[in-house]
């Protein structure tokens, strides 16, 4: 059995992606899309997790639909929502998709999310620095909960489980959603990626200040700090001619021309050691299939060979 996304990883070629809208009267167009992105080459499809909402489709059950219509492409949940989502029940979660799409599962996860309405779903109510602590907990129980092996016996804060056996399945690649400092490090001790929030961007000093962390942190736990990826979230208008401006008043990447993106993103790649950049659109939008064309056939070819050129 292969598995895509690490070996894909392990060739050190930058990942691309497209988050699909998952709302409960969009299933056509999530699977449409989802083929769509999977016949063009794309690496990954994302949906978000929004159990809290009625309108918005389960998102590990919308991701399994998605991973049964396409034959190549990985899909992640981005960020899964881990406090309304057990860790030892989630790795029972991922490690099931994964062996039924061989491997085309990512893990990714954030220790934030909206406090109201979690806890309205039943869920305690936990600190910043206890959420921390239960993102910690979660990464390790769900590698140790795969791969195969003995049974576990594990006793955390959050976390218990005694005697489980761990599923076959590898664990998969996991990206972590972080933003600060005790979160950062978290990443950098245990995560393969690092996907840095609002969409924060190549340029943006919140990657300047929040990227030294993981590195540090990562060197204090024995690890290669550029084995934690940079993921980025990438959003805007795609066209086919240039915009007057691709960026906003402070300084946020806002889109532009086909070639526009593909010098931003190259310049990502290049300078900035981008691992992948998974496309969102601009809040309030929808995705057209003038705009999905233009990202999956025009600017991600263009950014590929950019990168083998240069």
């Amino acid at each position: 059995m292969t598995y895509a996304v690490r070996d894909v990883r392990s060739n050190h070629k930058v990942l691309f992606g497209l988050g699909l809208e998952a709302g409960v009267h969009q299933v056509r167009e999530m699977l449409g899309h989802a083929r769509l992105a999977d016949n063009a080459g794309l690496d990954f499809v994302s949906v978000g997790d929004h159990p809290y909402f009625a309108e918005r489709l389960d998102a590990y059950a919308a991701l399994g639909f998605v991973l049964g219509a396409t034959s190549s492409i990985a899909g992640a949940v981005i960020c899964t929502n881990l406090l309304s989502r057990p860790a030892p029940i989630l790795a029972r979660t991922v490690t099931g998709l994964s062996t039924i799409s061989r491997g085309r599962v990512v893990l990714a996860m954030g220790a934030g999310g909206m406090e109201e309405e979690i806890v309205a779903l039943g869920v305690p109510r936990l600190s910043p620095a206890a959420r921390v602590r239960a993102l910690e907990e979660a990464i390790m129980v769900v590698r140790a909960l795969s791969g195969g092996g003995d049974p576990v016996t594990f006793d955390g804060e959050f976390y218990q489980v005694t005697e489980l056996t761990p599923a076959a399945a590898p664990t998969p690649p996991i990206w972590i959603g972080a933003g600060g400092p005790k979160g950062l490090a978290v990443t950098g001790r245990h995560a393969d990626g690092w996907i840095p929030p609002h969409l924060a961007d190549w340029r943006s000093t919140q990657v300047a200040k929040s990227r030294p962390i993981i590195d540090e942190a990562a060197a204090l736990a024995g690890r290669d700090p550029t084995d934690v990826d940079t993921i980025y979230l990438v959003s805007g208008r795609v066209t086919r001619e240039p915009r007057p401006e691709t960026r906003d008043d402070e300084g946020r990447w806002i889109g532009g021309g086909v070639a526009q993106w593909v010098e931003e993103l190259t310049f990502a790649v290049l300078e900035r050691d981008a691992a992948a950049f998974n496309y969102l659109v601009p809040p309030g939008d929808s995705i057209s299939d003038e705009t999905l064309n233009l990202w999956a056939h025009e600017v991600v070819p263009a950014v590929r060979e950019a990168i083998v050129k240069r």
